[in-house]
């Protein structure tokens, strides 16, 4: 056992020690932030605040030394106006974060990299000052054949284009805030695994976070966890602006775990793109189709979305453009309406889920949809689609199928159909309703539907 007083004079040592111990650190010399990053301290280099050109030059050439020694510059809280930073080969440049602000000071690009294999940087604020980015400057920071690209905790902000634009890079963005970029947030083509993961994207002009590529293939990009809200369409159009997370051409991509609200147009939409896996993503207040699968893909994975508020909930579509081969499964589809963001003669809008070739629908919850809370095909395009174990809710019509001819086979079986105003399930030729409620007959007429089994209430 451990007495009182041997207690009492162990705390009375411990405290002596470290009076001791802060006494030596009073008398030893100053040991910067930087050093105690292991970095090097900018500000001990004539890196200063506010030092217009003469910072710049300092700046960029402490990095290159830095660079070549493998060594992280470290980079005082602070306003720094300048623009046309070459970050070389190796460049790791560390701020506060919230505190170190690089600002664009002219009418270029704030941070550039080309052919690295690795760049770091963390704890920034990159600054657009809203000022206008001549020529073809694409974005306020521009990485081309970036392999390993690491951009952690830094506020990209008020671009007067686009905030990070990144060309065949690798690497990871993470744990940013970008926001109020005149285009888009993020836009990335060709990638190589990049991981986009943690973000908050906020207030950008044309497009939240874009992974595209100029030629459709593998892209391999996650995109996963990240806040995006208020993406506007300033450049008008009827879909290739406006959308929070948007897919082109890239292959192979996941899309999972977003929270995504207020998007001009979609919250995701991947156009294009095959293979892709959206899962988990909690869409609101879309001003078109919330979930869009469209043109020339084949595999998507739609599956434990949430979508509420939009024109049109999930579409799997395009089938005559060769858009094929998905899963739509276990989503809760709410809130649509019969108006969306721009018009066209006969637009449809108010559709819960619609599919067209090689799809199964199942288990997905479908409520308030004025037009229809289920719709399969277009004229002759439709083929293998199932329709099993869903419910749809307080809708203009249950379930639309086309019965045009050359429309292929469609199961819609062992639906629970509550509240379908003008029937459960009726059949279209291309807009116009052309049967009765086949749910309660006259489906024989159709020789590539089955329907059975379906609750009407």
């Amino acid at each position: 056992m451990i007495s009182k007083r041997r207690l009492l004079a162990g705390l009375v040592a411990a405290a002596s020690t470290a009076v001791l111990a802060r006494s030596a650190a009073a008398r030893s010399p100053a040991i910067s932030s930087g050093e105690l990053r292991g970095s090097i301290d900018a500000s001990a280099h004539g890196v200063a605040p506010g030092g217009g050109e003469t910072t710049r030059r300092n700046l960029q050439r402490l990095l290159t030394e830095a660079a070549g020694r493998n060594m992280p510059v470290y980079l005082p809280p602070g306003d720094y106006p300048m623009s046309g930073i070459d970050l070389p080969d190796g460049t790791r440049l560390i701020g506060i974060a919230g505190a170190t602000s690089l600002i664009l000071s002219g009418s270029g690009i704030l941070l550039r990299a080309e052919n690295a294999r690795h760049i770091e940087l963390s704890g920034l604020i990159i600054d657009g000052a809203g000022r206008a980015i001549a020529g073809d400057a694409p974005a306020l920071a521009l990485f081309r054949n970036v392999a390993d690209l690491v951009i952690e905790n830094c506020d990209v902000a008020n671009g007067g284009k686009t905030g990070l634009h990144l060309e065949a890079c690798g690497g990871r963005i993470t744990r940013n805030r970008m926001t109020r970029a005149a285009e888009y947030g993020l836009y990335a083509v060709n990638s190589a695994n990049l991981t986009v993961v943690d973000n908050i994207v906020s207030d950008c002009g044309n497009g939240g976070i874009l992974i595209h590529r100029w030629e459709k293939g593998r892209d391999g990009t996650i995109v996963s966890g990240n806040r995006i809200s208020r993406t506007g369409a300033g450049n008008g159009g009827t879909g290739q602006y406006g959308n929070a997370i948007n897919l082109y051409r890239a292959d192979d991509v996941i899309v999972s775990g977003n929270h995504i609200a207020d998007s001009a147009f979609s919250a995701i939409r991947a156009n294009s793109a095959s293979n892709a896996m959206i899962s988990g993503n909690h869409c609101s207040a879309s001003g078109e189709t919330a979930i869009y699968a469209e043109f020339s893909f084949e595999g998507a994975m739609i599956s434990g979305n949430l979508v509420d508020g939009a024109a049109n909930g999930i579409s799997v579509v395009n089938f005559n453009e060769g858009g094929r081969l998905a899963t739509i499964s276990n989503n809760i589809v709410r809130n649509l309406r019969l108006v969306g963001p721009y018009t066209v003669e006969d637009p449809i809008f108010g559709v819960g889920i619609s599919a067209e070739a090689d799809t199964a629908v199942t288990g997905n919850v479908v409520e308030n949809a004025p037009y229809g809370g289920l719709a399969f095909g277009f004229g002759p395009y439709l083929r293998n689609v199932t329709a099993t174990g869903n419910i749809v809710r307080d809708a203009g019509v249950g379930c639309v199928v086309t019965v045009v001819e050359g429309a292929g086979d469609t199961i819609i079986a062992n639906n629970i159909f509550q509240g379908a105003r003008r029937g459960a399930i009726i059949g279209y030729r291309w807009r116009e309703a052309s049967t009765g409620d086949l749910a309660k007959g006259g489906a024989e007429r159709f020789s590539h539907l089955t329907i059975e089994g379906n609750r009407v209430s």
